[in-house]
This record gives structure tokens, sequence and C-alpha cells, in this order.
């Protein structure tokens, strides 16, 4: 597994979801395990191309409506930027999809489907910030512990 591909798509996914204002796990569920796929699979090459672009192309395909949720607008403190939180989430769902042996984009859905997923994307908390580890059991105990 390509840790920077991973990456990638969840910088993506982020990035996605502040142009739209919508929360991660649903831009997750409306491009579905296939678009995810895709986009794992194709990231060496979507990667070369401008992101706003590429945004644009699956919000469009995809047919994304905007929302009404933006923790960017929301954020009291330093707004971390899509690429932070990729790692986060990158992190995460490598630890995930090992634990539970199963697939990256599986995981990947499983992580942004989880009540870890809002958490993390409260930019008010310092969530985002804990240690890997720590995430990691959160998800597995579903809490916070």
């Amino acid at each position: 597994m390509n840790g920077w591909i991973l990456f990638f798509v969840c910088g993506l996914i982020d990035y996605i979801a502040r142009k739209t204002k919508n929360k991660r796990a649903d831009i997750v569920n409306w491009l579905g395990k296939d678009w995810l796929q895709k986009i794992y699979d194709l990231a060496d090459v979507y990667h070369c191309d401008n992101i706003d672009r590429v945004c644009e192309d699956f919000i469009e395909e995809a047919k994304i409506p905007d929302g009404t949720f933006d923790n960017v607008a929301d954020c009291r403190y330093a707004i971390p930027s899509h690429w932070d939180i990729a790692k986060v989430y990158k992190r995460l769902i490598k630890q995930v999809a090992q634990e539970k042996q199963i697939g990256i984009v599986d995981a990947l859905i499983k992580v942004y489907n989880s009540f870890l997923s809002a958490k993390i994307d409260d930019y008010n908390s310092s969530l985002y910030y804990e240690n890997p580890s720590y995430l990691l059991e959160c998800y597995l105990e579903n809490t916070i512990l």
C-alpha cells in the first residue's frame, strides 16, 4: 500500500467537502466505493493535475450538491489545511485496514462513516492533533477514551 496515494485521496475528499460545504462522510458516500477505488487507483495521474479542476470534475460527475456544513468558517482557531487533515485520516485508515484485515478503500469508507470522523472534523476540538494510536483505540472502542 502506497501511503502518498491514500494521503492524496483523503486530501481530495477534504478539499471537495470544503468546497461544497458537506461533511466528509457525505462526500465519501456520494462518491461511493467504485469512484473511491478509481480515485485510489489513478491517484498518480490525478495528483499531477490542478486540484481545483480534479475537485470540480468529481463534484460534477458524482453530482455532489452544495451543503451547509462549514467547519472552516466555524473554526475559532488556526484552520488545519486539507493536507493536514488528510494526514490524520491516512494514518487512521491504514491502521484500521491492518487491524481489521480489510482493503484500503473499505477501511476508508468505514473510518469516514464512523463517529470519529465528526470528531476529527470539529476543528474547535484538538482531536485531530491526537496521537494516531489513541485515535485508533477510540475508533476500535467506538468512543472517545
